[in-house]
């Protein structure tokens, strides 16, 4: 249930918006001036601050202005007798949400302040699921090549610079892409991620730029591609050595003017959008072969993460193990299970062709087949 603060001088004032919001089933507590305003805000939270602008000791804007140096996030309806369009737009300039004059027309002040509250429990929530993403992708290690990774990553995420990041199936690449969109300035901009392996030449351009109603048989209906999705935040090209030469054409067109044309379109659209690539190709010898493209290697190659194999890394495998017998335990709301060292020590001297995905997968397999101890018959048996 929605908590709400109204802070206003005129007890007549707070009264009659109390009982409205209270009729509404929401919870109301009310303070006389700002200063008693700010003793509340420091101490309890609230979904909402209902507040007048010309009060005795701190005036609204004032108030506004400390609730913002407190931290809080908590967003402000400002209401006043006396408002003019610069009290307003000053008051909107410092965050509050709306605006409205005394006395307030109180459907459109309920409908304020149910939109609101429904906008600060979706920033919450966008909040809370991003602290979610970025705290379950870690680059988990501590080999001299991880930590190298991540100085890496800690350089190149606030920067717009494009990344190609290279190495075998299952080491991690796309986890990479992740995390430098999740910690870089276009965190809040949509991260897309297209497979090129996984979708057919003949349908590659229309994926990733879009057509127009008409422009082939089967196109009954305009299509937005990849990369208007994109627009404002990054787009990751996951094993682009596996697209087609004359779609590489025109990724290193987007690249050099940012701007595409959707199939069957005449008119160029502008795009914002950062570019990750990745593939666990040579490309270099995909280039001798006349495979790709070798303008757009030089485009996408600002900047190259290289991923190492697991077997390149092996002192990373014991965390690794332990950090999957966590999140995997939880993911299945059961207690971690324990794991025994001498089947550590055997699932660290395995040969692992899939990487770090397929030791992921033994362990979820392990968690499974197995008792609340994983031991070593137990590694034998089921890797």
């Amino acid at each position: 249930m929605s908590k709400l603060l109204i802070i206003d001088d005129e007890k007549s004032v707070r009264t009659t918006l109390r009982e409205i919001l209270e009729y509404e089933s929401y919870i109301v507590d009310e303070a006389k001036d700002g200063e008693e305003g700010l003793r509340l805000i420091s101490k309890k939270v609230y979904n909402l601050i209902i507040c007048d602008v010309k009060m005795p000791k701190l005036n609204g804007i004032e108030l506004l202005e400390k609730a913002n140096e407190l931290g809080s996030t908590c967003p402000f309806i400002m209401i006043s007798a006396h408002g003019t369009i610069e009290t307003a737009i000053e008051a909107t300039k410092k965050g509050a949400f709306d605006f409205i004059q005394k006395p307030p027309d109180l459907n459109r002040l309920l409908i304020t302040v149910k939109n609101a509250l429904e906008k600060n429990r979706l920033e919450n929530e966008a909040s809370f699921l991003k602290k979610k993403i970025t705290k379950k992708i870690e680059l988990i290690g501590h080999s001299t090549a991880i930590k190298d990774i991540k100085a890496i990553v800690d350089k190149v995420a606030q920067t717009d610079a494009r990344v190609l990041i290279t190495g075998a199936s299952g080491t991690g690449k796309e986890l990479i892409a992740q995390l430098l969109h999740y910690t870089s300035k276009r965190s809040t901009g949509p991260l897309i991620e297209v497979n090129c392996a996984a979708i057919p030449a003949d349908l590659i351009e229309s994926e990733l730029f879009g057509h127009e109603k008409g422009s082939f048989t089967s196109a009954v209906k305009q299509r937005i591609g990849k990369f208007e999705q994109a627009n404002g935040g990054t787009i990751f090209l996951d094993e682009i050595g596996d697209m087609s030469l004359t779609a590489q054409a025109k990724v290193l067109r987007a690249l050099q003017e940012n701007k595409i044309t959707r199939i069957g379109g005449d008119e160029d659209i502008e795009i914002d959008v950062r570019f990750f690539a990745a593939t666990n190709k040579d490309l270099r010898k995909e280039i001798q072969q006349g495979l790709f493209r070798e303008d757009l290697y030089h485009r996408l190659n600002v900047i190259m993460i290289h991923m190492p194999s697991l077997v390149e890394r092996r002192e990373d495998i014991p965390v690794l193990i332990q950090t999957f017998l966590q999140n995997i335990s939880e993911e299945y709301g059961i207690s971690t299970k324990k794991i025994d060292q001498d089947a550590i020590d055997f699932l660290q001297n395995l040969d692992w062709k899939g990487n770090v995905r397929e030791l992921k997968n033994t362990i979820e397999r392990l968690i499974i087949m197995c008792g609340k101890t994983i031991t070593l018959a137990d590694t034998q048996k089921y890797t």
